[in-house]
């Protein structure tokens, strides 16, 4: 097995329990204040794992500023969103509308790079958006402000895999991480304001806990994709549909309807023969 395969894995059950305990915290205070305690505690890796050889002054260096912003801007709206779907959804489900992002990265990869796509990729986006309909069933239930914020997740995070695919051969790694962190701490700071609470002491160890398995899952991942072809990579985050139901059922007694799993398959299908249709292309 290739070396950067465990360490995907790794980083996926990273960001999966991370989203458990985000989930956790979402019973005790706000989406803002869990954002910018969960950014504020992901430092700790980020710092952790800077190359000797990279100097602090030299992070902020860009040389396409403009799209290194614009994944800042992006990552922090995915992350408020993300973090409201999962406080206010089952995971299994939040998770459903995150694996859209392939699908998204096909629409925005033709109205704004221009690509060609074929008839193949484009089935897959419709069998994804058939699986949507069959965990999200509009018409059947009830539509929330949180399955908008799902779809805002898989949306920001299309743009974000845009952005990041222009950064890869011009922007150090240090740099595309630590973007995210001005943007986010200043937004959730002055969003948080108005109701903001001091968290007790298992509060914080929770938004501790989240923020460093969520730093430790980006070093991961990065990494992962410097020892082994991202086709290989990539797949593996698919491993989190299991978590989001392992993680659900034990933490929270969410058991998904057959529905909600038969969505997820065919999401989680739908998603990987895109990126199996981007590899080949």
């Amino acid at each position: 097995m290739s070396s950067g395969i465990p360490l995907a894995f790794a980083a996926y059950f990273g960001f999966s329990l991370s989203d458990a305990m985000i989930k956790l915290a979402g019973r005790h205070t706000t989406v803002f204040e869990i954002a910018f305690f969960v950014t504020l505690f992901s430092i700790i890796p980020i710092i952790a794992s800077k190359p000797a050889e990279l100097k602090w002054r030299n992070v902020m260096k860009m040389n396409r500023p403009w799209v290194v912003h614009l994944r800042g801007i992006s990552g922090t709206l995915g992350g408020m969103c993300a973090i409201y779907s999962f406080t206010h959804l089952p995971l299994a489900e939040a998770y459903a509308l995150i694996f859209l992002i392939p699908l998204i990265v096909t629409l925005l990869s033709v109205l704004i790079l221009r690509e060609p796509v074929g008839i193949r990729r484009w089935l897959a986006v419709a069998l994804g958006f058939v699986g949507i309909l069959m965990v999200v069933r509009p018409g059947f239930r009830e539509i929330t402000p949180a399955h908008v914020a799902g779809l805002g997740i898989a949306f920001f995070g299309a743009i974000t895999i845009i952005a990041l695919r222009t950064l890869s051969t011009s922007e150090n790694r240090t740099t595309i991480m630590s973007i995210v962190i001005p943007y986010a701490l200043i937004a959730n700071g002055v969003m948080m304001l108005s109701q903001f609470q001091w968290p007790d002491r298992s509060l914080m160890l929770t938004l501790l806990a989240a923020g460093i398995l969520t730093g430790i899952g980006h070093f991961c991942i990065t990494t992962a994709t410097r020892l082994t072809p991202a086709n290989l990579v990539a797949p593996v985050q698919y491993s989190q549909i299991v978590w989001a139901v392992v993680f659900g059922w034990l933490i929270f007694s969410e058991l998904p309807d057959v529905w909600t799993v038969a969505g997820l398959v065919i999401v989680g299908i739908s998603g990987l023969a895109t990126f199996i249709r981007e590899e080949v292309r």
